[in-house]
């Protein structure tokens, strides 16, 4: 039997409702009032949570990479805008604060360790591994130790690469996302079957986490068996940020998480009935 996990009192596993998070990783530019902004809207379509991403910049960057050039409200260097995107620890406990007195979960994908620790500051229920750290096995056993239950992000990386890294963390208590790391991600690319693949492959809840322009495959993959869905929400696409072209504004949120719970009910048993509501049809129409 296919294991579940459990969050917050939420299950994630066949035979329960789709879990959806929004994710406002650093959409928020800098702002805790967009961020708040942004948290109001996942509740008002019935998202189950929100994500954020928690850096300690000069760790997961290096020297090189924060002294590019890179013009922004922040500043003139790439480093300028990463410190500037980063939320310290007032910023997080007014997060904190407002998701609790609202009633949503939130979490974090923490790219180092130090921002593990940083974030165990708020007991959050659950971490998320991001793709780019999917390799960083010293980060995927810290994160590990936390006992707490983990998404594992799987873009661009090969089934080798995966193998190792559920190696390392374990089935229990993990959530695998299917997803592809371009932002937006073209439809040629999004390969939606591999949620198949990792469903034959591991016992665990399988999930999509969607860079896509538009809806159709976000929803589609809960159709294939996802039982966790993640995608970036924003309050406007057209806003700088290297994130807001893959993300949804609110309509868009709404239809995923609209259209998801509609699913199995729109599947139904499998078993071929005639519907009450089809008789009187039966005997206007048919002449035998």
């Amino acid at each position: 039997m296919r294991k579940t996990v459990n969050i917050a009192n939420k299950t994630i596993g066949d035979g329960h409702p789709c879990f959806i998070t929004a994710e406002i990783g650093i959409n928020h530019n800098g702002s805790v009032n967009r961020a708040k902004s942004l948290i109001d809207m996942a509740l008002s379509v019935g998202c189950d949570a929100v994500k954020f991403q928690k850096r300690t910049v000069d760790v997961v960057y290096t020297k090189e990479e924060l002294a590019k050039e890179r013009q922004s409200v922040f500043g003139e260097t790439n480093g300028d805008l990463k410190r500037g995107l980063e939320f310290g620890y007032e910023q997080y406990k007014e997060i904190d604060d407002y998701c609790r007195q609202k009633g949503i979960i939130w979490y974090a994908s923490c790219w180092d360790e130090g921002s593990v620790d940083f974030i165990e500051q708020f007991d959050t229920p659950c971490y998320k591994i991001a793709s780019a750290s999917l390799t960083d096995d010293d980060l995927l056993k810290y994160v590990r130790k936390t006992g707490k239950p983990v998404f594992l992000a799987t873009g661009m990386s090969t089934m080798e690469q995966i193998e190792h890294a559920v190696d390392v963390l374990g089935q229990d208590n993990l959530i695998i996302y299917h997803c592809t790391s371009t932002y937006p991600s073209e439809l040629n690319e999004i390969n939606l079957k591999v949620i198949t693949t990792l469903r034959e492959k591991y016992d665990c809840p399988i999930g999509f986490s969607g860079h896509e322009k538009g809806i159709l495959p976000s929803i589609m993959s809960a159709m294939l068996g996802a039982n966790a869905v993640e995608r970036h929400i924003t309050t406007d696409r057209t806003i700088w940020g290297s994130d807001q072209a893959a993300s949804l504004e609110r309509d868009g949120i709404y239809r995923v998480v609209r259209d998801i719970r509609q699913i199995n009910t729109i599947l139904g048993d499998g078993v071929k009935k005639v519907y009450d509501s089809e008789l009187p049809i039966i005997k206007k129409l048919r002449r035998k």
